[in-house]
């Protein structure tokens, strides 16, 4: 292609996590209009959940730029900054703050950056609250075709504007199709961080999941892990699985790994999880899925989810060599290819098509509107006002008095005190937190 038919977009990325970051960054490149090349910059939002180095470097994604910030900072930065695409890859209040904090800071121009937000996996929680508070974005997008009819509902349900809602499919999909067993057979075991949240069920599924290996010796059983004990992700590890397989007698045929799904996946015949985005990236390769039903198929699990994928199944029968079949209408409906196409036909590529028209559309116009969210000082007046305030900002979207300051950077004593005080807030989380449950139920 000839250079001159080539353009280059300025496109920024704010994230809250290392999850976050990966769907953000990916979702980034994959809608960027045909003939069009990406300069990338990321903003990692500053909070608990901010990724280490190690966890970007597993994510596997790289940016022209990319740098810590506190919200009222990225909103100065974007007063600035002639940013064509803008992904807002954040928690639903952390959207919504964007939002009315970007709507001030743009107020009264034309031309500004196409906002877009979505979700980074499975959502099975908080449907209503979550999609509400990304509502305002110029692209909602959904990751399959029950997702789009979902949002679409919601937001037609309380009289919002659900033209936003576009529908796309998961952007860290792909890796070669499952072709066959490997040698030896590996077994993968995706835990998540949230679920479950108690100590007698995780060492459960960490206990049957040591059995699998004794009962399949010539198997290879691996944990996967999301982050090492200090880190964290976009959910909160109270209670790391390496912690509690210390003083196990592990057989030799079972083993703890980290890293990246896609790397794992390449080694896998059969991936059981109790609910992990992780199933999906399995499923769209075509690889032996599980959602496990040992604890009950519930809500809170999150496992609800894929009732009617036909890859619920209990470690008994994991034991006795039962091989799941996936539902292809239920797959189909997900966003992912074991079933065939996506809706509508074409490839997982395509999948992405309707919302790179939309921007093309959107950057080809003169102007857009105010970012408009559904969420106002009049319509949640006791609501709104506190998802501001918790990044630093008023009821109209403007930084509070004392917001940290965006005009220089942080000294040395500054940054030792913020590592400090995320370092406390993760003990806090992950040692204290437990202690002081477990002498309430006493």
């Amino acid at each position: 292609m000839p250079a001159s038919a080539t353009q280059t977009l300025r496109v920024a990325v704010l994230a809250d996590s290392d999850t976050r970051w990966k769907w953000g960054s990916l979702t980034a490149n994959r809608i960027a209009p045909p003939n069009s090349d990406i300069s990338l910059d990321g903003y990692l939002l500053r909070g608990r959940a901010t990724p280490t180095a190690r966890q970007l470097k597993e994510v596997g994604v790289t940016a022209d730029s990319l740098r810590e910030v506190t919200a009222v900072e990225f909103l100065r930065a974007m007063e600035t900054e002639p940013y064509d695409i803008l992904v807002l890859s954040l928690v639903g209040g952390g959207v919504q703050a964007m939002l009315h904090g970007l709507a001030r800071a743009w107020d009264g121009r034309s031309k500004r950056p196409v906002v877009v937000t979505g979700y980074v996996g499975v959502v099975y929680e908080k449907l209503t609250d979550g999609l509400l508070l990304r509502h305002g974005a110029d692209l909602v997008l959904a990751n399959s075709r029950q997702d789009a009819d979902r949002f679409k509902a919601v937001y037609d349900g309380v009289g919002a504007d659900s033209t936003a809602v576009t529908e796309v499919a998961l952007p860290f999909l792909g890796g070669a199709a499952y072709t066959g067993e490997h040698d030896p057979y590996t077994v993968v075991f995706a835990v998540q961080p949230s679920v479950p949240d108690n100590r007698r069920d995780r060492d459960y599924l960490l206990n049957r999941a040591i059995q699998h290996a004794r009962f399949h010796p010539n198997r290879e059983v691996l944990l996967k892990l999301r982050s090492k004990p200090g880190e964290h992700t976009t959910h909160i590890e109270e209670l790391p699985y390496q912690k509690l397989v210390q003083g196990k007698e592990l057989p030799a045929n079972f083993s703890l790994v980290y890293g990246h799904m896609g790397d794992v996946l390449d080694r896998t015949d059969l991936l059981v999880t109790i609910s992990s985005t992780a199933a999906l990236e399995s499923l769209h390769r075509r690889i032996p899925t599980v959602v496990l039903t040992d604890l009950g198929i519930r809500e809170g699990l999150g496992n609800h989810h894929f009732v009617g994928s036909g890859c619920l199944a209990s470690w008994d029968q994991l034991d006795a060599g039962y091989k799941p079949v996936p539902d292809a209408e239920w797959v189909a409906r997900q966003g992912v290819m074991a079933g065939g196409p996506p809706s509508g036909g074409g490839s997982y590529e395509t999948a992405f098509d309707a919302a790179r028209e939309r921007i093309t559309k959107l950057l080809a116009g003169d102007g857009m509107p105010a970012l408009n969210p559904y969420y106002t000082p009049e319509t949640a007046p006791g609501y709104l006002p506190g998802i501001l305030a918790r990044h630093h900002l008023g009821p109209d979207g403007t930084p509070l008095p004392g917001a940290p300051a965006a005009d220089r950077a942080p000294g040395p004593v500054r940054q030792i005190v913020r590592r400090a005080a995320r370092g406390a807030y993760r003990h806090g989380v992950q040692r204290v937190a437990p202690v002081i449950r477990r002498m309430g139920e006493l």
